[in-house]
């Protein structure tokens, strides 16, 4: 039986990365292919539903599952993680002449963040925000890619642009892309400095629903699990994708997004989309 996995093309090396993986899989012996969604709601529905058997799924698309699957009387596990998307922060940064010394001093400003569904520049620290006391900010929403749940970092690198502006008095940003805006030169040299860090959380994860059939899915995540960055021809995917290996797949990250998106009413418990201002 073919085992058919889900991907959101956020970006044109969606195509290149899982082509080139679904070369290798069927080269190993595995029954793979792999179908592209234009947004992550649309996956979640077709895996909850058993249309497809493996989601390669943002973190908030995780949670979707999660919760949907369940309300059907199904199933979903996390079963494999890149190395890079675990123990993650992201962080609340301010131009390096800024007046403020704390996240306190925060109150009646300004903060960029990134489109509404992003869980690293939008839910997740404005979560952190709010149990830091900080409940009083006026919030600019930089929506670029909605249904892409932050993939598409456009947003955030233009929180990040708005901060070197000075038209908002601080971004929140992945840990990740605080550097990288750095090394492109959005966030010049000594521009900026991180106010505050959230605590740690994990990123996208492979979700296979309980409908799968079990030999494949038991074999896919065998053979990621399997690949090696000394391999050539694995090795270009594997730093198109941002790994260098497959890592077990866990639900213990989830925490921080879970609590930000109860707060900010995104889902409710049966998985539906409650926000009244997304629109994939």
């Amino acid at each position: 039986m073919t085992l058919i996995m889900g991907a959101v093309a956020y970006d044109p090396k969606v195509v290149t990365i899982w082509d080139g993986f679904r070369q290798w899989l069927r080269r190993q012996g595995l029954d793979f292919d792999y179908v592209l969604f234009s947004h992550y709601e649309r996956q979640v529905e077709d895996l909850a539903d058993g249309r497809i058997h493996a989601a390669w799924n943002s973190p908030l698309a995780w949670l979707r599952s999660e919760r949907l699957a369940a309300a059907k009387g199904r199933a979903v596990r996390s079963a494999v993680m890149r190395d890079t998307d675990q123990d993650l922060t992201s962080v609340v940064v301010v131009r390096a002449d800024s007046p403020a010394s704390s996240l306190a001093d925060l109150a009646g400003r300004t903060v960029g963040v990134g489109a509404v569904d992003s869980p690293q520049s939008t839910l997740i620290p404005l979560s952190f925000l709010r149990h830091a006391g900080v409940d009083d900010l006026r919030v600019r929403r930089f929506d670029v890619g909605a249904g892409l749940h932050g993939d598409h970092i456009g947003g955030e690198r233009d929180a990040a642009r708005a901060l070197v502006a000075g038209e908002v008095d601080a971004a929140c940003m992945i840990d990740g892309n605080h550097l990288l805006f750095g090394q492109e030169g959005t966030l010049p040299a000594g521009s900026t400095r991180i106010l505050g860090q959230t605590d740690v959380y994990d990123h996208c994860t492979m979700a296979i629903v309980d409908t799968a059939p079990a030999a494949e899915a038991d074999e896919f995540v065998r053979l990621l699990e399997s690949m090696s960055y000394a391999d050539p021809q694995v090795r270009p995917l594997l730093d198109l994708e941002g790994l260098r290996q497959w890592v077990p797949g866990r639900t213990s990250g989830f925490g921080p997004l879970a609590r930000a998106v109860d707060e900010a009413r995104f889902y409710d418990a049966t998985g539906t989309v409650t926000a009244r201002e997304y629109d994939p």
